[in-house]
């Protein structure tokens, strides 16, 4: 059985004690730590980092399928790269995800909020509106039902959770041991990394654009998932590239 390795195991740690603290704490902890969306006035600027180490409180299962996820393919990566490498790999891929997370929720909010304004209300008056946690009944029949959701949805919801570097961590793997087979639940046949990891990113894009989800329940932060996996490729596209620049001779 693969050995625990120190970075991962403190993780494991930190998470788990945050998990049981926000559970006793409750709606406090929640609402300082987990990631809102920036013109809220719930955003605090250090919510993109402690974000990833808060959980669903009502799904235990959030938590059980994160951590089982880092053990399995961090202890990997981290034996490879060693503690420092790997904790900036992990933090920057969570950080990757709240970036494209909320990129995306700035776009479905304008989005509505331009459809607003171009129908006789002001940006100011809708803002203060909103930070009340309120809503204008008037504003449904000027959105449509998908996009009043989004619009909503974009203000309103919190992120939480590890995925968006859980999914760098997989894409890493997916890198450095690409013939590597990986199951799913559902799917009784294992599926090469190089193959499994593209598919189940494609999944959550499908997902995060169309508003269907494939696989779980709803409140999914998709485009999360999909930020943690861009970041991780890009740093491991540079890192393989750039892996011999300290041999080469000028």
């Amino acid at each position: 059985m693969m050995n625990i390795t120190p970075a991962v195991k403190q993780l494991l740690i930190i998470n788990i004690m945050v998990y049981i603290g926000a559970q006793i704490i409750g709606d406090s902890a929640y609402k300082l730590f987990s990631l809102y969306y920036f013109e809220s006035p719930n955003f605090r600027f250090w919510q993109p980092i402690t974000h990833m180490f808060m959980h669903d409180r009502t799904n235990i299962m959030h938590i059980a399928f994160n951590m089982f996820g880092l053990f399995s393919f961090g202890s990997m990566l981290e034996g490879r790269w060693g503690s420092s490498k790997f904790l900036f790999f992990y933090i920057s891929c969570g950080l990757g995800a709240a970036l494209l997370h909320s990129g995306m929720n700035y776009y479905y909010f304008h989005d509505g909020l331009n459809a607003l304004i171009t129908n006789g209300f002001t940006k100011a008056e809708v803002l203060d509106l909103l930070a009340t946690g309120q809503i204008d009944t008037r504003w449904q029949t000027i959105l449509s039902a998908s996009d009043f959701n989004y619009f909503g949805s974009a203000y309103f919801s919190a992120a939480v959770g590890a995925s968006g570097a859980l999914y760098g961590l997989i894409t890493a793997f997916a890198f450095m041991f690409p013939d590597a087979e990986l199951g799913i639940m559902f799917i009784p046949i294992p599926i090469k990394a190089k193959y499994f990891v593209p598919v189940l990113v494609a999944f959550d894009l499908f997902s995060g654009v169309t508003g269907y989800t494939i696989f779980g329940g709803g409140n999914i932060a998709h485009f999360a998932h999909v930020g943690g996996a861009l970041f991780g490729f890009i740093m491991m596209w540079y890192w393989k590239k750039n892996q011999f620049n300290n041999k080469r001779l000028y």
